[in-house]
């Protein structure tokens, strides 16, 4: 009697690493990955020669070193006798803070002026579209300078605003009785409290208790809200009735907050005119309105167009089922079609912010001391670390831009069509 026995397993053949489909996709790519690492490793080397042959070593000690310089608009405190590295600080605060003012601003500037391109008032329509193809069409940079043009010329000088003995007429009106645009900056109120806490001294800031205690509350007002707004709606999917809480969330959402406005002794300090400069509220130098302005308009024409498509892919039907509702267009508009829109506008959105951040480095053109005029303008120039100066700017650059796409992902997740 024969026994079947199975056929001897084949051994492990260098050629199959080529020929064979199941490595040959790892092979190339640990290939890839050595060519790769070989040319880091080439220009790490070479940097460093190139550096020795100059008499340089590739350190960052000079961020300790005394700075020397004065920066006009800074968020934290500094002076000329702080280092480099505050000095960075304050730059890359100037940055971020930018940015976010300038993405707030663009974001509704796009998301009005889109569905205006929509409108069925010809007007309208045609007047948004001319502002778009203007602002998206002429680089950043031109914009830039023509609002700096008009900020420098067209505005008065800060005595303009004196009030005339004889009449008792200013010659300048303020906007809103507390805004003063001038040529050399702009004069806006500030946020007092006569009852303050105080502050907590940190590392980079001071930071303000009554700014704490109002964020507190203002979350813990939004997590009641929430609750409320689940009630309401487990007794809606129970009953087919929703409660009417509308009262209730404005209540929760108001009043302790503005309990403790009132409790801190909240008011507004408004700048009033004292011989040839305004004293008292806030002075915004022309430089950081101007660079908002331009990014903003300048993303907002883009963002725009982001909208009109996001809101084009919707289907026609969702429009005529709601209006068969009884819900009017602007209802349709804000509960139906742009909740919906949201999945087609929120990636190319990411893009649009990035953008901005990126943009914001052409504050230099107007003398804003951001992170390009601190660490990658004036530091550079006076420590001669240009390669360190250059690399630890890229990856504050990446830092910022891997954070702001994290974020808006996570949202863009929570926002997507979801299928059961």
């Amino acid at each position: 009697m024969t026994i079947a026995s199975e056929p001897p397993k084949a051994g492990f053949r260098l050629s199959q690493l080529i020929y064979d489909t199941r490595y040959r996709s790892l092979t190339i790519q640990v290939i890839v990955f050595m060519l790769f690492m070989a040319g880091a490793a080439w220009l790490v080397d070479n940097t460093v020669r190139n550096l020795q042959v100059l008499g340089k070593d590739f350190n960052f000690g000079f961020l300790s070193n005394r700075a020397g310089y004065d920066i006009g608009q800074m968020l934290i405190p500094y002076t000329n006798d702080s280092t480099h590295g505050r000095a960075l600080l304050v730059g890359l605060t100037n940055t971020l803070w930018i940015s976010f003012l300038g993405c707030v601003a663009a974001t509704v500037i796009g998301v009005f002026v889109g569905v205006l391109r929509l409108s069925r008032n010809w007007l309208i329509a045609r007047l948004m579209t001319v502002y778009v193809e203007i602002f998206r069409n002429v680089p950043l940079l031109l914009w830039i300078l023509v609002i700096l043009a008009i900020f420098t010329e067209t505005m008065p000088a800060p005595n303009a605003y004196k009030v005339a003995p004889d009449t008792g007429v200013a010659g300048q009106e303020m906007l809103f009785g507390m805004i003063a645009p001038t040529n050399r900056y702009t004069a806006i109120p500030a946020v007092e409290f006569a009852n303050s806490l105080g502050a907590i001294a940190t590392p980079l800031a001071p930071l303000s208790l009554n700014f704490l205690l109002i964020v507190a509350v203002l979350i813990g007002s939004v997590l009641v809200n929430r609750r409320l707004l689940a009630r309401a709606r487990r007794i809606q999917e129970a009953t087919g009735v929703r409660p009417v809480t509308w009262w209730q969330s404005l209540l929760v959402l108001v009043v302790p907050t503005a309990a403790v406005l009132v409790a801190l002794g909240f008011h507004l300090s408004v700048p009033e005119l004292r011989g040839f400069n305004f004293a008292g509220g806030t002075n915004v130098s022309n430089s950081f309105v101007v660079l908002w302005l331009a990014l903003s308009l300048y993303t907002g024409a883009f963002i725009a167009e982001i909208v009109r498509a996001g809101i084009m892919a919707i289907s026609r039907g969702q429009t005529e089922a709601a209006f068969a509702l009884g819900l009017r267009p602007r209802r349709t508009m804000s509960l139906v079609i742009l909740p919906q829109a949201l999945r087609v506008i929120v990636p190319p959105l990411i893009s649009q912010f990035l953008n901005l951040t990126k943009n914001s480095s052409l504050a230099i053109a107007v003398g804003y001391m951001d992170l390009r005029g601190t660490l990658g303008g004036i530091t550079l120039n006076q420590t001669g670390r240009e390669l360190e100066a250059i690399l630890l700017m890229m990856l504050i650059y990446l830092a910022i831009s891997l954070t702001i796409s994290g974020v808006m992902n996570v949202y863009n997740a929570r926002v997507k069509l979801k299928e059961r």
